[in-house]
């Protein structure tokens, strides 16, 4: 009866020990981890024991978990068990491999190390290699790769040799393809995306919005204007934009920044009126006028005709600069153009409407000089009217080719009032006529033929200068100097002249140095 009892447990006993294969793969559950293997009960007679080193270093081993491992051998020399843990992961990641992708297909895997021209990657604990020319790590440190998982494209797999090969190059463009597919499906008119300036040029910034680069013309920068894209964008910067219009097929994607913000024109002849008196900040300055922003987006011009009442002649930039508060008057809306006219003048009564009464014809004034035009001089008078004084009447006699001859600017002098020119807004003003004209005078003096004393003060390639006296000057042409003489001249020396010709009108004096000093014969009876 005994004898039955233990055939009967030695059946159930042989009966509960697995079946196994060796090259099997099956599932066993850790029993045991030591600090160089790990013991692993697959259901067999006896436990089989795996290196430590085939899981990997990160991997987390508890005692009840399962795991799938190979068997190697039921018996081996030492009549043990012996289980891989890496042969079996290997042997189902080729069979993945093999079976669910194909040349072309995206797979990701972890950077295990560096070989000699390249990496070895793990994908499904297979290993492939990955060229260093297709791994587009380059300049990424080793500690940003290793170990660290990526996607990378199938481009060679043999399924005869068991290898395959990477590339991380074109699966990157492959996800940016997608990518920008996706941004293109998303794409809406009107929605507000965040990107960064990539680049600026003359007619507007390049915006990259997470993939795809549009354009924010310059028009579309602010409300205001602007002159140039860098006034109001950086490259490195982070903005907001809205979509305008977008072409799928010609890849062009219209972005706004302006459009952010209501337009602040909408409301404009609500907001100001004409006449108004109201403060600006000065934000471009032109030859021809200031430009004044009131609010942000909105600006206006002050004309240089409306900086002053009395200076024909004003240079915006030595009146004002950039970023000035200045005081303004509002003389026209345009709302449709949009344009707002400015004025400063207007802020003060115009002084020629009483300039009759301080200013008169034939009257002696005091004023600076302010500066000089090809004419003559410009001169700032009582109550700002501008007065010029014009090269000709600066003298009776000396001839003047430039008034800086004879006037400075910023220096004060005394002039007469010669005419007041309504329609031009200027008073003529006169030098020369502080004092009598000398010509009935000189003309008295230095009758035509007589004989007089000059100053040699000037001496050029078509004659010689001669001052007869103070501010009385005549000129000796070259075909009036005897043989030889002007050779012999110089600048202070004294000779003897002969008046040829007097031109009150012209101010001339001609002189001859051919003179005839023998005493004149008398006439006998």
């Amino acid at each position: 009866m005994n004898e039955g009892i233990t055939a009967e447990l030695e059946q159930a006993y042989f009966s509960s020990i697995k079946r196994i294969k060796e090259g099997e793969i099956v599932k066993g559950k850790i029993v045991e981890v030591n600090p160089k293997d790990v013991v692993v009960d697959i259901g067999f007679k006896s436990e089989g024991v795996i290196p430590k080193d085939e899981f990997p270093a990160q991997s987390e081993l508890k005692e009840g978990q399962e795991i799938e491992v190979l068997v190697e051998a039921v018996e081996d020399e030492e009549g043990r068990l012996s289980l891989s843990f890496q042969k079996a992961k290997k042997i189902k990641g080729w069979k993945t491999l093999i079976s669910d992708y194909q040349e072309g297909d995206i797979v990701e895997g972890t950077v295990t190390k560096r070989v000699k021209g390249g990496f070895m990657v793990d994908v499904f604990g297979v290993e492939g290699f990955l060229p260093g020319s297709l791994s587009a790590f380059k300049n990424v440190p080793e500690e940003e790769i290793i170990n660290h998982k990526f996607n990378f494209q199938i481009i060679k797999l043999s399924r005869l040799k068991q290898n395959f090969i990477l590339s991380r190059r074109e699966a990157l463009r492959i996800e940016r393809q997608n990518l920008k597919k996706k941004l293109w499906d998303s794409l809406k008119i009107g929605e507000i995306r965040k990107g960064v300036v990539r680049s600026i040029t003359d007619f507007g910034a390049f915006i990259d919005i997470g993939g795809l680069v549009g354009l924010l013309h310059i028009a579309d920068m602010s409300w205001k204007k602007i002159n140039h894209p860098s006034e109001v964008v950086a490259v490195g910067s982070e903005i907001e934009v809205m979509v305008l219009n977008f072409d799928r097929e010609s890849e062009k994607i219209s972005l706004g920044l302006k459009q952010l913000v209501p337009d602040p024109w909408l409301e404009i002849e609500n907001k100001y009126k004409v006449g108004a008196v109201t403060k600006g900040k000065v934000v471009n300055i032109l030859n021809y006028g200031v430009f004044v922003e009131l609010e942000r987006g909105i600006e206006g011009l002050i004309h240089v005709s409306e900086l002053s009442w009395s200076k024909a002649y004003v240079n915006p930039q030595e009146m004002f600069a950039i970023g000035d508060m200045v005081e303004v008057k509002i003389i026209g809306i345009d709302s449709r153009n949009r344009k707002i006219a400015l004025s400063i003048r207007q802020l003060e009564k115009d002084p020629w409407e009483e300039l009759g009464v301080k200013i008169k014809p034939q009257s002696r004034i005091k004023g600076r000089v302010t500066g000089f035009t090809q004419e003559g001089a410009l001169v700032e008078l009582e109550g700002g009217v501008e007065g010029i004084v014009y090269t000709r009447d600066l003298s009776w006699t000396k001839r003047i080719n430039r008034p800086q001859e004879i006037l400075r600017k910023n220096h004060n002098y005394e002039f007469m009032v010669l005419d007041i020119d309504r329609s031009n807004r200027r008073v003529v003003l006169g030098m020369k006529q502080l004092r009598d004209n000398p010509w009935p005078e000189i003309i008295r003096r230095y009758p035509v033929g007589s004989i007089a004393e000059a100053e040699v003060i000037k001496i050029t390639d078509f004659g010689v200068f001669a001052k007869l006296e103070e501010e009385v000057e005549g000129l000796i042409f070259n075909e009036e100097l005897n043989s030889g003489q002007k050779e012999s001249l110089s600048l202070g020396q004294r000779i003897k002249v002969k008046i040829l010709r007097v031109d009150d009108k012209g101010a001339k004096i001609a002189l001859s140095a051919k003179v005839d000093e023998s005493p004149t014969s008398e006439s006998s009876d």
